[in-house]
């Protein structure tokens, strides 16, 4: 199921709450009443249909012949912070990792950054990034997770110094942060003009901020198996829109594992491997028939029950597999999925 793009009162939403005077035959509003009733019935076995999305086609190698990570490591007044840009720029993306991420998240290991770690999907949204001309910058936050005071002014001023020092102050500016990254991204915007944000698995702060006319276009990218936050986010697009800010979302689905998902998604792990994870899983009852995590990666002992059961080709894996574990069941996990739809969005709004 390919994620979509939801826009809040445009003219779709208008005709079916019916806004505007759509008059169809009665014969066509019966068969249309049936669909909605036979969806209902039926949305859930769709859903669980074991048909891979399409997006998953993308392999973590899909980007060879087009750019390569290649990161530059600095710290700034004790700050960490990882850079790469690509030929001629067309605009800076801020990235903003979650709790316990780092900037190293987001890129190889390699002798240019030998402390970075490669979570498949960090690494596949800088990938993305690059392709499409976006000079990219993650910093890592101080503590755990970020703080929305002294650090955000921190952040402001580091961002500022680099761009300056690349001479990229006539580009856009765009920020994209997941869970922690998120809330600290929604908040940086009232202090760091950007020409739009994404704010994934995250709501934002606007409980607590001022939002002016001025702040950016947001787009939400968040999982509805997550109905607490998914209710907030409803809420905030309501409000956003109100303001006049331009908002959007991209609700992002579960999807069923499959015996070649783990090599196709993490480098350095073969189909051999990625072969008997998934054996593994479904012998321990950790997935259904049909492929679908019964829990979130965090709340499986997958750990565990590999350890005398699969050879991984080095431990340092192991949290790439859980990310795609998460991923897949679609509760609260970084994703480059639906980057197509972030960097269209970013792209929308740069003009």
């Amino acid at each position: 199921m390919n994620p979509v793009i939801y826009r809040r009162g445009d003219r779709f939403s208008r005709i079916f709450s019916g806004r505007e005077n759509v008059k169809l035959p009665f014969v066509v509003m019966i068969l249309l009443l049936i669909l909605a009733t036979l969806l209902v019935f039926t949305g859930n076995d769709a859903k669980k249909s074991g048909a891979m999305p399409e997006l998953l086609n993308q392999k973590w190698n899909s980007f060879d012949s087009m750019v390569k990570l290649i990161p530059t490591v600095e710290l700034r007044n004790g700050t960490n912070l990882i850079w790469q840009i690509p030929d001629s720029p067309k605009a800076v993306l801020f990235l903003a990792h979650g709790c316990n991420g780092r900037a190293a998240n987001f890129w190889d290991k390699s002798v240019r950054c030998p402390d970075c770690v490669g979570l498949p999907e960090e690494r596949l949204i800088v990938l993305h990034a690059l392709a499409r001309k976006f000079a990219v910058i993650a910093i890592s936050s101080s503590g755990r997770c970020w703080s929305f005071r002294e650090e955000r002014l921190i952040v402001k001023d580091i961002i500022k110094w680099w761009i300056a020092k690349q001479k990229f102050e006539k580009l856009p500016l765009v920020a994209l942060g997941a869970s922690s990254g998120g809330y600290f991204v929604s908040s940086l915007a009232t202090n760091l003009k950007f020409s739009s944000i994404t704010l994934m698995i995250a709501e934002g702060l606007f409980g607590q901020i001022d939002i002016e006319p001025t702040y950016p276009p947001t787009l939400f990218v968040h999982m509805p198996k997550d109905g607490a936050r998914k209710e907030r986010i409803d809420k905030y697009l309501i409000t956003l829109k109100k303001k006049g800010i331009d908002v959007a979302e991209i609700k992002c689905m579960e999807f069923p594992l499959s015996s070649s998902l783990f090599a196709d998604r993490i480098p350095g792990l073969g189909r051999s491997t990625s072969a008997a994870l998934f054996n593994l899983l479904k012998e321990k009852g950790f997935i259904d028939k049909k492929g679908y995590m019964k829990y979130d990666g965090r709340r499986t002992r997958w750990r565990e029950a590999q350890e005398n059961n699969v050879t991984l080709p080095s431990n340092s894996l192991t949290n790439h597999i859980q990310e795609e574990m998460n991923l897949a069941f679609s509760y609260h996990e970084m994703t480059s999925l639906q980057s197509e739809q972030i960097f269209d969005w970013f792209e929308s709004h740069m003009s």
